[in-house]
């Protein structure tokens, strides 16, 4: 059963921070509260203006929803328009529904296998990781992120892709439904895969969730399965698929210690074989010979800790947490083995 959606009136105190996803305090009901607001969707929000936001989160403590969203700005938002001539929704049949121009139109017919390998994370804290191993060992390696469901939909309110496209760490971003607001929209994963490979010639695409996960601590229940649904989609076009295990040394649950259960039922329920990224040293390799192919690499946690990368997960600092990090490292240095072919 769904909830109505948590909206209150409110007026914009103060624009703390700018950029597509702007930080905001918002007076609601005479107390200030964090927000955040999509200008990309919403529009420019500015102090003094009144807006609605949507509190839901906030209001149910949720560790990962420390923000209010600006869910229409009354004072200057309703007079958006969408790209003349599109006619595919994004966030269709909501309130939100905005129309976007899908990168499957510029693809081309399909011709398969696909040459590109596809490395899948579960995690948005992953990311960073993944692509700085590759760039390491592959410089100069048009490597690409497609964001999927699993996490925040949003695609403008990643830090760390906007850093990562900044270095040149990624080459680009493409937001799958549901996933919205890149600078490239697919409608569906393996749109992105394809037009990935066929108009944005990527070498390598990493694909998985935004920020945050939803969970419920069940076996199916969680956001991590969406990497399930991607591999899928990458080995139905033909391309070398690879799995970044979610690894843990410093989660105080144990059903993440050692190979997260996320990862170990997406690698138990794959209906075909995948490369699985996993760092020397680890115990548990073995375990996965005969359905899938380990890749194993040395990680180099120093190197990464010193590229000033975003390193901490679930507020754990990488020294709280090194296998985290370590397995997400080798899943970069064993997805630019395989660009390499090796």
């Amino acid at each position: 059963m769904s909830g109505r959606l948590t909206l209150r009136r409110g007026v914009v105190a103060s624009v703390d921070r700018g950029g597509a996803f702007s930080e905001l305090t918002v007076d609601v009901g005479g107390a200030d509260r964090r927000a955040l607001a999509d200008t990309a969707l919403v529009g420019a929000v500015e102090a003094g203006d009144e807006v609605i936001v949507n509190t839901a989160a906030v209001d149910l403590g949720l560790g990962s929803g420390g923000f209010d969203l600006v869910h229409v700005n009354l004072t200057r938002g309703l007079a958006g328009a969408g790209p003349d001539g599109t006619h595919v929704m994004k966030l269709n049949y909501s309130s939100l529904q905005h129309a976007v121009e899908p990168i499957e139109e510029r693809a081309g017919p399909l011709a398969t296998p696909l040459a590109m390998p596809v490395g899948v994370i579960s995690l948005h804290g992953q990311l960073a990781c993944v692509a700085w191993a590759l760039a390491e060992l592959r410089s100069g390696t048009r490597v690409g992120y497609v964001q999927t469901g699993g996490g925040a939909l949003p695609g403008g309110l990643s830090r760390v892709v906007a850093e990562l496209l900044e270095r040149g760490l990624l080459t680009g971003h493409i937001t799958a439904s549901p996933a919205y607001g890149g600078p490239a929209e697919a409608i569906t994963t393996a749109g992105a895969i394809h037009a990935a490979a066929s108009v944005l010639r990527w070498d390598a695409a990493i694909v998985g969730p935004g920020p945050g996960i939803l969970g419920s601590s069940t076996a199916l229940g969680h956001g991590g399965l969406i990497a399930l649904d991607s591999a899928h989609a990458a080995l139905a076009l033909g391309c070398p698929t690879l799995i970044v295990p979610r690894m843990s040394s410093g989660d105080p649950r144990e059903r993440h210690r050692g190979l997260s259960h996320h990862s170990a039922t997406v690698l138990d329920l794959l209906l075909a074989p995948v490369h699985v990224g996993w760092p020397s040293g680890e115990e548990g390799a073995d375990t996965l010979t005969g359905k899938h192919m380990t890749r194993v690499s040395e990680p180099d946690l120093d190197g990464y800790l010193a590229s000033g990368l975003p390193a901490r997960t679930m507020g754990r600092a990488a020294a709280e947490d090194p296998l985290f990090f370590g397995s997400a490292l080798a899943g970069g240095a064993a997805l630019g083995a395989l660009i390499d072919g090796v």
